[in-house]
Formats: structure tokens, sequence, C-alpha cells
């Protein structure tokens, strides 16, 4: 089994010595699964074992596991290589819409230049004719100003006089136009479990479920909420264990959050989780004019190409180009039904979900305001479950075991330290 990229990630963000504990808060994962990868990703990448003389485990990895591991496993390698292909094949397929926008453009111009144009000549000069199609084309050479050589220049001082400012090209904004620019919570459940297992330790592994509900989506109501019964996932991910005040109040705290490998620094964390509303696109409001705009033209040339293939004889007659037009017109007219369809869909979609994101952030804002003015049982509740805090962080003085060296010299190690200590004490009892 191939080791997980993300216990890989969390080794190494947090100095390649680590606890069970200190994986499960950097990654937000379950205490077992980390507990389970992280003996995985040992065997594998030659890791080692040090136990503490409390029966704690630290494991230490080597800086250059993930050579050893792109050594090991041919799989590993397989996916390095596909992460660098799908890039660059996600990258043209992002740049594909606007070119199959600016062909279904010219395909449609030319099919109605060419029309217009054979229908003036039969008209044999008829000059009220002559001068409708010619009318009728002038419309459409004028799109060509958006493929001029001048348009970069002019399309940069527009930009240089909008405020918003995009870090995407033309051929990106197109795409992001039409299909955004992902799930700005993609990550929000990894979000959530690193915030709450962070509370966790920043209480030292006890707290009150108060201080973990502005973390949460739906606590329930009345009983459900009442009887704590949504800490219960919260229990069975970090393996949590209960207590109960002489109060009757019930207070948490997790053994496994409490150790740690090294003494961390305490970062600031927001007092609840925040979801980011959804964002119509990252182009700015110019790139994003510009590609509604060439949608327009193309749906509106779409439907004037369609008035005029109206008569099926006249791709007969006419062959060619032309022929070739007619026998791809609805893709054509689906192609810009879908460039306009697609982004107007997204939009009123994207309301409701911001809607829907709003309340539940309102939620738990209210939640966490019952933390910064706590009533007079909720702060006898969080003082009882300071009962139960403690933190354990194990240096190399704490270690009875190690698997980086032999066991051999361990003992005699060991024992050196024994009687160097039993030394001490007997010279401080002879000196009294």
């Amino acid at each position: 089994m191939a080791p997980s990229p993300t216990i890989m990630q969390a080794v190494e963000q947090l100095g390649y010595r680590v606890t069970v504990g200190d994986v499960a808060t950097q990654a937000g994962l379950n205490v077992a699964e980390a507990n389970q990868s992280l003996l995985a990703l040992a065997s594998d990448a030659g890791g080692h074992l040090q136990v503490a003389d409390s029966g704690d485990i630290v494991y230490l990895f080597p800086q250059n596991f993930r050579a050893i591991l792109r050594n090991k496993y041919f799989r590993l390698r397989l996916q390095e290589w596909w992460k660098k292909v799908w890039s660059v094949l996600f990258y043209l397929i992002r740049t594909s819409f606007l070119v199959l926008l600016i062909v279904s453009i010219i395909l449609i111009i030319i099919a109605i230049y060419i029309i217009t144009t054979s229908a003036n000549s039969d008209r044999n000069g008829n000059n009220r004719g002559s001068s409708s199609g010619g009318g009728g084309f002038f419309f459409f050479p004028n799109l060509f100003w958006y493929f001029s050589p001048n348009y970069d220049r002019h399309y940069q001082e527009r930009r240089r006089e909008n405020r918003e400012e995009s870090n995407l090209n033309f051929f990106e904004a197109v795409f992001s136009f039409l299909f955004g620019d992902g799930n700005p919570n993609a990550n929000l459940e990894e979000r959530r479990w690193q915030e709450i297992a962070t509370v966790i330790r920043s209480n030292r592994g006890a707290v009150v479920s108060e201080q973990i509900a502005p973390y949460l989506d739906d606590i329930g109501e009345g009983y459900t909420r009442e009887y704590e019964d949504y800490m219960l996932p919260v229990l069975t991910r970090f393996n949590g264990q209960p207590g109960v005040s002489p109060e009757g109040q019930i207070v948490y705290y997790f053994p496994e959050l409490q150790v740690s490998a090294v003494k961390k620094r305490r970062y600031a964390i927001s007092d609840h989780l925040e979801e980011f509303p959804w964002r119509f696109s990252a182009a700015s409001s110019g790139q994003i004019m510009l590609s509604a705009g060439l949608g327009v033209v193309n749906f509106v040339g779409a439907l004037v190409l369609g008035n005029l293939l109206r008569d099926g004889t006249v791709a007969a007659q006419l062959g060619g180009l032309v022929a070739f037009v007619q026998g791809i017109y609805w893709l054509l007219l689906a192609y810009g039904v879908g460039f306009l369809g697609i982004p107007l869909l997204r939009y009123f979609w994207i309301k409701w979900r911001n809607r829907k994101i709003g309340d539940r952030n309102r939620d738990r804002i209210s939640r966490a305001r019952i933390l910064a003015n706590p009533d007079t049982s909720l702060q006898q509740k969080i003082d009882y479950a300071q009962q139960f805090a403690t933190e354990k962080v194990i240096g190399k003085e704490d270690l009875v075991y190690s698997s980086e060296t032999d066991l051999l010299d361990q003992e005699v190690e060991r024992s050196a330290q024994i009687d160097a200590e039993w030394q001490k004490r007997l010279e401080r009892g002879s000196g009294e």
C-alpha cells in the first residue's frame, strides 16, 4: 500500500519528528488512521521509533524519505509523472474554449459573407439588395477589432484604468467565465478537523462542547443539543474520553493530543470555522465583459446564419465551406447557447449557495459569541475541564528506547545515566 500523501506532508511540516497527536492535529485526521499510516510510513521509509519512559511513541523520519519511497514504489513515480502531465493537459483544456469560440465566430462570419455575397451577385446590381447585404456583413468585421494588432494595447489601457486586476490571461479568463475557479471550500473538512484539533491542543487536551461547537455545522436542536450528541464524531476521530463534573456537566479530554514530540509555539486561530463564499469568476470585470460580448456575437451570428440557411438549397448550391458549416450548424448553435447559458445558470446557483454559506457562518459566529462572554455555569464547566488538561513534550532525555541505535548500546547508555544520577544523589547525601 502506497503511503498517504497527507501523512507525508504533515511529517515534513512538523520537522520529521512527530507523535500521533502531532500528525492528527496537523492533518485533521482520525487518531487511529494517523497511527496506522505512521507505522506504515515508518516501515516503508526507514523511519525510527523512539519510546519514552511514559510509554509514548515518537516517530523519527529521514529528511529524504520521499526519495526513498520513490525508489521503492513505482506507483509514486507514476503519480508524480501524471501530475505533471495533467497540469499541461488541464491548461490546454482551459485555453481550448476561447479557441473554439474564435473558430466558431470565424466560420459563422465567413459563411454569412459567402451567402450574402452570392445573393447580392444574383440580384444583378440591385442597389437596395446590395446595400442591404453589405450592411449585414458590416456588423461582423467589427468583431475583428478584438483580434486586431492594437487590441492588446487598448485592453491594457482599460485594464490600468480598472481597479480590479486579474492574474489570468484571456484564455484562462474565458474558462473562468464559463466554469468558475473551483470550490473555495474544497478542503473544508480538512480545515474543520485541523482547527478542532488545534483548539483541543491549545487547551492542553481538555475542552467543553461549547469550545468545539463553533467549528461544526449542525449541532441539532432540543434533546440532541442538550445532551451534546454532536461531540460523538469528535470523540471518535481523536480518541477522546468524556468526564462528568459534580454538577453533572460533561467535559472531554484527549490523551493522544496531549503528547507532542516538540514544544510548539501557539498559533492564532479563528474563533469559528468560516466557509468562503463562491466567486463567479477570478477574471477582471473587463475580461468578463469581453467574454460575454464574444459569446453574444457568436450566438447572434449563429441565429443570423440559421436564418440564411433556412433555404436548404443555399448550401447545396454554394457547397464547400457553406455546406460544411450547415452540417455542423447545430453544434455551433449549441455552443453559442451553452457559452451564455452556463454562466447565467451558474450566477443564480452561486447566489443561492452563498446565502446558505452566510447562514451557516452566522450560526457559528453566534456560538462563538457565547464563549466570548460565558455565564457562570459555562465558566464552571471550563474550569472543571482544566483539571484534565496536561501537556507532555517528549525530549531525548525521556527516551528509554530508540530503533536508531543498537539495543545493547542503549542499555549501556541508559545504565550510565542511572549510575550518574545515583552518584549525584550520594554526593548530595554525604554533603549534608
